[in-house]
């Protein structure tokens, strides 16, 4: 296993968040944005926000450290299969599943998965752009 690029994980989050901002607001900003809060709590809610980007670029860096970088090197398409089948068979899924739950529209439900797989494949291109 090869060390984990904390860098890589740092600014993957960091761009997961941005692409949100933009994906809510000029892009699909259909009324609801990345993060909705009171205005006392809203630091506390980007918080939240930045800490689970956080959370999924660090669990990309270590699937990505656990392959090597000799691997990734030789084949780099593996950065965008990786990070970008996480979201398509775990993350995406799920949150459509749960928002249906909530009644949440067809539209929204979709807009919202896509958000998350956009944003996995971009954590995947930081890594492969870092790597």
């Amino acid at each position: 296993m090869g060390p984990v690029n904390w860098i890589a994980v740092i600014l993957a989050a960091n761009l997961a968040v941005a692409v949100g901002v933009v994906w809510y607001g000029p892009l699909f900003g259909g009324g609801r944005p990345l993060i909705e809060a009171k205005d006392q709590r809203q630091p506390r809610a980007w918080g939240l926000v930045i800490g689970a980007m956080l959370l999924s670029a660090t669990m990309i860096g270590h699937n990505f450290a656990r392959v090597g970088p000799e691997t990734l090197h030789a084949k780099p398409w593996l950065y965008f299969m990786m990070s970008g089948g996480l979201a398509l068979a775990f993350v995406a899924p799920a949150l459509y599943i749960g928002l249906a739950r909530y009644g949440v529209s067809r539209a929204e439900r979709v807009r919202d998965c896509g958000y998350w797989i956009v944003a996995y494949l971009a954590m995947g291109a930081v890594f492969w752009a870092l790597g």
